[in-house]
């Protein structure tokens, strides 16, 4: 996950939400500029891209459904042939 705020205000929103692992920062947009998420607003837009270890863009989604999003890229993940863990 990355996101465009400061590190600290990730660290504080991937506690809130428990999560696992850590928000990556990109407070100089400059990924999400490369990316071609970077909306008119300054934020990044929600899109998933499902990157593979050699790097390789193998999907992209780009109407991420907040509510459903966890089971749709565990779906994903599996159509696109990504092994379990």
């Amino acid at each position: 996950m990355v996101s465009v705020d400061d590190p600290e205000t990730n660290a504080r929103f991937a506690a809130e939400l428990s999560l696992d692992f850590p928000i990556l920062s990109d407070p100089s947009r400059k990924t999400a500029r490369a990316y071609g998420v970077l909306g008119e607003t300054g934020h990044a837009r929600r899109v998933t891209f499902y990157i593979d270890v050699d790097g390789i863009i193998r999907g992209i989604d780009q109407q991420v459904a907040v509510g459903s999003h966890g089971p749709d890229v565990a779906r994903r993940l599996s159509e696109l042939g990504f092994p379990r863990r």
